[in-house]
């Protein structure tokens, strides 16, 4: 298959973490990918190594995703690499804990402009270039089901996300793109464990039956799973990959 018969995914924040896991599974699934990050290069660039290691395409492009510019910048670039975009999956985010009585401004538009603008600013492009078939895959959290103190703007960008997530599925109609949302729970990342005791750790793995914490690769799993032949049945919908938290 040549580059351009190959499909092409824009992911959002997978410099590291859950994206970057995300970017190296839909390379093995056959996809051309774009590693977006906000800041440092050097981790785009090593996730672009390990996906041309792996008899993959990629390249790493800086976006600001809640720069509504730099998100057009971002698709134009990967057209003009790649000459298409198949899938749009909304990674990029940030988790800023405090009560709610006590969140300043500045962190609360910065959480806003990343989670719900970010996603927007994606989700709005994708619908414009995606071709017939396309699929967008947007990122809230399972956290939302259960209403932990200091989530709270953290859970509303979220619950926004799964609130434009279901409109923009129906106003993809009659183009054949799904738009879908993955909520995880709490995932072994390197984000997430900083700062955590072991016993907080081990306290948040028991909240599901299954009694570990995800691991990158199980949502990558999922992402896979909505981007290819086997999900195209699925629109509309936030799969909740939590291990049964809630």
């Amino acid at each position: 298959m040549s580059k351009s018969e190959k499909k092409v995914a824009i992911v959002t924040g997978s410099s590291r973490g859950i994206g970057a896991e995300i970017a190296l599974q839909l390379a093995k699934d056959g996809f051309n990918i774009v590693v977006n990050y906000a800041g440092s290069a050097g981790p785009a660039q090593e996730v672009v190594e390990k996906i041309r290691a792996v008899g993959g395409d990629a390249i790493a492009v800086q976006a600001d995703v809640a720069d509504p510019a730099a998100v057009i910048a971002m698709f134009e670039a990967t057209e003009a690499a790649f000459g298409r975009v198949d899938v749009a999956i909304n990674c990029a985010g940030v988790l800023k804990l405090a009560k709610i009585a006590e969140y300043d401004d500045k962190t609360f538009d910065q959480i806003i402009a990343i989670n719900l603008k970010g996603t927007f600013n994606m989700c709005r492009e994708a619908a414009k270039r995606l071709g017939n078939g396309g699929r967008i895959i947007n990122f809230s959290s399972s956290v939302i089901g259960v209403r932990l103190p200091g989530y709270g703007p953290y859970i509303a960008t979220k619950a926004a996300v799964e609130g434009l997530t279901q409109v923009l599925a129906q106003e993809m109609r009659g183009r054949g793109i799904s738009v879908n949302a993955v909520a995880p729970g709490p995932v072994a990342t390197e984000l997430f464990l900083e700062g955590k005791s072991p016993e907080l750790i081990e306290q948040m793995a028991k909240m599901n039956p299954l009694e570990r914490l995800g691991q990158p690769e199980d949502i990558a799993r999922v992402v896979s799973f909505l981007a290819g032949p086997d999900g195209a049945w699925v629109n509309g919908q936030t799969i909740r990959a939590n291990g049964g938290m809630c």
